[in-house]
């Protein structure tokens, strides 16, 4: 399975809602011809994480296939993220939309090679691994083996609080 986070804390320009951009980039990422979704998770609000004074995030998971490497996959995720407003200019800063690869068929890249996998912060961020498990509840982290259920049970209290968005 290949897992892409999505998340956003600010409404991109011609939507009215960070979880209206949110909808809108799966849209997107479905109407790729190279890529294909095929599980969705539900969306969840999210404090974040440093803890800031930024509006408090819209974060979901959808699983892919696709036959891309990795990095032009991930190079994919960003032209999307251009096209919602993102400018990456500092880190942890409110953004119209993130999409983050965060595990691309349990693959282990660490080093020089871009992309890391699986995502480095992955297994320490409730508002991946909520969405995570929401697709998969028996998805093991390709490092560590640990079941996400294991890693949600084990994140800090102060790792930011999160809760499920009503339908």
């Amino acid at each position: 399975m290949i897992v892409v986070a999505v998340g956003a804390n600010l409404a991109a320009t011609g939507y009215e809602t960070p979880l209206a951009t949110c909808e809108a980039a799966v849209t997107r990422l479905a109407e790729d011809s190279d890529i294909r979704v095929t599980g969705r998770s539900r969306w969840y609000e999210s404090e974040p994480v440093p803890v800031s004074d930024q509006p408090w995030y819209v974060n979901g998971a959808v699983a892919v296939e696709t036959d891309l490497l990795p990095e032009v996959l991930l190079a994919r995720l960003h032209l999307i993220e251009e096209s919602f407003g993102r400018v990456r200019r500092v880190r942890n800063e409110a953004r119209p939309l993130d999409l983050d690869l965060i595990d691309y068929h349990g693959q282990v890249r660490i080093g020089a090679v871009a992309p890391t996998l699986p995502h480095p912060r992955a297994a320490e961020r409730a508002f991946v691994l909520l969405p995570l498990q929401d697709l998969d509840a028996d998805w093991r982290h390709p490092v560590t083996g640990e079941r996400v259920s294991v890693l949600i049970d084990g994140l800090p209290g102060a790792g930011g609080a999160i809760r499920p968005l009503a339908d």
